[in-house]
């Protein structure tokens, strides 16, 4: 039980950040839209360096990529607190439990994809982030797909009886 509820604890405090970054992206829009704009643009990566060609200096597409951030933030969030409520509720049997992770599955894959697709692979190495002092959110990534990493492999091991109810 206490493997099943420490999962249920996990996915939700993925749930807990998703939906802060998310509320914070939204409520101090200009903050990480500064960030996100730096990336897409270049402007702040090593002078003359040979892939200006990638930059986008469009604040259309900028807001658009910062409102896809947000947005899968929020799916993340949605996707993991029902995900961990759907956990909770299966925690007294072990084959309902282990039916239960699809939907924590999914949000947490899909936070897996924002932090090491959108910031580490796009942001870092297409839109060469990592040669930015002021405009490098790769090591935050880094630090979120390693726990996401860690609590998607931990949820997918799958859940047995408990041992420790059966003895005496």
């Amino acid at each position: 039980m206490a493997t099943k509820l420490s999962k249920v604890a996990l996915v939700w405090a993925i749930a807990l950040f998703a939906s802060l970054a998310a509320v914070s992206n939204f409520t101090d829009y200009e903050s990480n839209y500064k960030l996100v704009s730096h990336v897409l643009k270049m402007d702040t990566t090593y002078p003359d360096n040979k892939v200006m060609w990638r930059a986008i200096d469009n604040p259309i597409v900028h807001h658009l990529a910062y409102g896809c951030i947000i947005l899968t933030e929020l799916v993340i969030a949605v996707l993991c607190w029902l995900g961990g409520y759907r956990l909770a509720r299966s925690t007294k049997n072990p084959d309902d439990f282990n039916k239960a992770k699809g939907m924590a599955t999914l949000g947490l894959t899909l936070g897996f994809l924002l932090w090491f697709t959108g910031f580490m692979t796009i942001g870092g190495e297409w839109f060469l982030m990592w040669q930015s002092e002021i405009a490098n959110a790769q090591q935050s990534a880094f630090r979120l797909v390693l726990i996401i990493g860690v609590t998607l492999v931990y949820l997918a091991l799958p859940d047995g009886e408990d041992k420790s109810q059966h003895s005496k």
